[in-house]
């Protein structure tokens, strides 16, 4: 009787096994998800007994955009196996009806959704239609571009789904808790969708480079209906403000469910988001805080700021801006596309800003590359460079008598931009200050030698020298109340060796945290004559109401910018100063057990007081804890002043180990106020 022709029936891809050994059994995803340049098992159920003269050879089929599959092909191997550099290969250990298939795939290998077929010598072609399985970036291979030998460092930038986004300003940071969220449900779908939408040719799906400036564009909805809807107006309507998300999976989930653009986000929310999508996909990556952080349109390494002759920041007449803060991201790679020595660290930002190669994505930029200042590196080095260097350029602007305006340089600042670059300690809940791997210290040999590179064939700005003939001082506390009246004082002290007769001018305004200017609360300009020596102090005083009147205009976190300037007439000179005083919100406890136990349910108590001079309106609290439960809102009302409310939420844990409740409270006056809390499940 002769023998039946070998058949497969079934395949079985083994998640279990193979998620515990490729560092992805935390995926709530029912497809297994490998990583690349590390064999995984499968198992075949066959018709009939596996004998020795029968051949197996196994095909993945990559999916991509231009062309729906490309075959990989994998040769059944005998003896120990072939090198796991080759493109793969097949061992079969016999066992009756059924064979463990040992798979191997290149440490080059695109990643991305496969499909897997599997062909017997006698010619028939097992092809499970709605079988696959996705393959990842391996950062625990030597062999992968994105290898990355510290443990602690492969924890933090790969498998820690939670973490902080520093925001604020360089004299008064804020750790933001932010959930990352990367293994949460339909997260890793929604990064596979990017990849298809990426439209990247097999090879370069495996080249982290690539992947990762695809990602760059694809986070934000500018060019591609990508993910995230920028939006800096003030105005949220028809979606979520920004300063309301907890974390990256509520979007990306969100974002699966139709695949179109989820609004709103700011830049806080693109890092968060694209730190999401790297780990998810397997390249180490972490989100990046620069503070006072220099927008540069045209490419000069100078940003121009403009004021009035009231001392008042004017919007209208520049597009380049200092943000307080902005926030991007670094990912982990090599970099074989450049000469040797810029492997490691480098920036990439997803924030739309400008447009590079004709859409917006930013990166990647190595960061050996921004700290010596070689602009000419691909990707964007030169803005980013910017961002952390340029020199700040402020004018005068004032109406000569034809109507025309009349522009005065003041001073150029070369030490302002690119302060206490910031992102959280590997391994710590801290807070990690990385500027020297971005720049050299200000004033440093080496710092001038940089700029003087980078500044080669740009128009450089000659600095103006300030005049020492007054000290200009913003006397105020870095942070301020919303309880009661602030006071902001304006001190002048004659260096002189004459009297000087001198006009002083103070604008107190609100801006949000990229510079653009919202109102004005107040101004001042007084005549002052100084004697040598002499000191004056001139109080701007504003009443709660006046503050609270502004602040319940807008829907962002807003910020109180004071500026000052004293102009003399003779001799001539003018000197400016500013400062950023950033205001205290009230807070929220949050009372959760210090230990828990999987699949027992636990209360979390959350308590706000209103502290703050005005009525809250329209009080959402919205609290999220991976491994515990679901992103959750609770509609509160409106909370008047010196009012209470207090938010139960039952808990029922599904993974072990150290989590994370994030709670944050938003209002139409107030956004944004945001604490956490800690527990251990065994």
């Amino acid at each position: 009787m002769s023998t039946p022709a070998l058949k497969v029936k079934s395949i079985d891809y083994l998640k279990d096994l193979n998620s515990k050994l490729h560092h992805t059994s935390e995926f709530e995803s029912p497809v297994l998800a490998v990583r690349r340049g590390q064999p995984f098992t499968i198992k075949l159920d066959l018709n009939r007994e596996l004998l020795l003269q029968d051949k197996i050879v196994v095909q993945l089929s990559l999916e991509v955009q231009t062309q729906k599959f490309q075959e990989i092909p994998l040769h059944l191997a005998v003896g120990p196996g072939p090198d796991p550099k080759t493109w793969g290969a097949a061992v079969a250990s016999k066992v009756q009806y059924q064979c463990e298939v040992k798979v191997w795939t290149a440490s080059k290998a695109g990643v991305g959704k496969y499909f897997l077929s599997v062909k017997t010598e006698d010619g028939v072609t097992f092809k499970p239609e709605k079988k696959f399985f996705y393959l990842l970036f391996n950062p625990w291979c030597e062999d992968d571009e994105v290898f990355l030998s510290d443990e602690t460092g492969l924890q933090e930038y790969v498998m820690n789904d939670t973490g902080y986004i520093y925001v604020g300003q360089a004299t008064n940071i804020v750790a933001r808790p932010w959930n990352f969220g990367q293994f949460e449900e339909r997260v890793l779908e929604a990064c596979m969708e990017l990849l298809r939408k990426a439209g990247l040719q097999a090879s370069a799906r495996g080249d982290p480079v690539s992947v990762a400036r695809a990602m760059s564009a694809l986070v934000n909805a500018n060019d591609d209906q990508g993910v995230l809807v920028g939006n800096w107006s003030g105005t949220y309507t028809n979606g979520t403000h920004p300063g309301e998300w907890t974390g990256s999976s509520a979007i990306l989930q969100k974002f699966s469910q139709m695949w179109v653009p989820v609004r709103y986000g700011q830049c806080w929310v693109f890092s968060g988001v694209l730190t999401t999508v790297m780990r998810a996909m397997g390249i180490p990556c972490r989100s990046v805080t620069n503070f006072t952080s220099a927008h540069d349109t045209d490419g000069n390494v100078a940003v121009d700021v403009y004021i009035n002759q009231n001392g008042e920041r004017l919007n209208d007449i520049t597009r380049d801006s200092i943000w307080n803060f902005h926030v991007w991201n670094d990912v982990w790679m090599k970099r074989p596309d450049l000469p040797q020595g810029y492997d490691g660290w480098q920036a990439l930002d997803s924030t739309p800003q400008e447009e590079s190669q004709g859409i917006f994505q930013c990166g990647p930029a190595p960061l050996r590359a921004v700290k010596n200042g070689q602009v000419q590196v691909p990707h964007d080095t030169r803005f980013v460079f910017a961002e952390v260097n340029a020199d700040m350029v402020t004018w005068k602007v004032e109406k000569s008598g034809s109507g025309l305006e009349k522009m005065t340089k003041l001073m150029v600042q070369s030490n302002t931009v690119g302060r206490n670059i910031s992102t959280k300690t590997a391994g710590h809940d801290s807070r990690e200050d990385i500027t020297i791997l971005y720049k050299f210290p200000e004033g440093s040999a080496e710092e001038r030698r940089v700029m003087d590179v980078a500044k080669a064939g740009c128009a450089i700005n000659i600095p103006v020298q300030e005049p020492q003939y007054i000290s200009l001082d913003i006397l105020s506390e870095s942070t301020i109340s919303l309880a009661g009246p602030t006071t902001v004082s304006l001190s002048v002290r004659s260096q002189a060796h004459e009297d000087l007769t001198l006009t002083l001018m103070g604008a107190v305004q609100f801006q949000v945290y990229n510079g653009r200017t919202i109102s004005t609360i107040k101004t001042v300009k007084e005549s002052l004559t100084l004697q040598p020596g002499a000191c004056t102090t001139v109080p701007i005083k504003m009443e709660v109401m006046e503050l609270l009147s502004h602040v319940s205009q807008l829907r962002d976190d807003l910020l109180m910018r004071v500026t000052a300037m004293v102009e003399s007439s003779k001799p001539h000179f003018i000197c400016t100063k500013d400062a950023i005083i950033t205001f205290q919100y009230p807070h929220i406890t949050v009372d959760i057990p210090s230990m828990g136990s999987l699949d027992q349910p636990f209360t979390c108590t959350f308590t706000f007081k209103n502290t703050t001079g005005i009525t809250m309106e329209n009080c959402k609290l919205q609290v999220e804890g991976l491994g515990l439960f679901k992103l959750a809102t609770f509609d509160e009302g409106d909370i008047g002043v010196g009012k209470i409310f207090r938010s139960r939420i039952i808990c029922t844990p599904i993974r072990t180990g150290r989590r994370k409740i994030i709670a944050r409270v938003t209002s139409n006056q107030i956004g944004g106020i945001t604490a956490e809390g800690f527990i251990t499940i065994t």
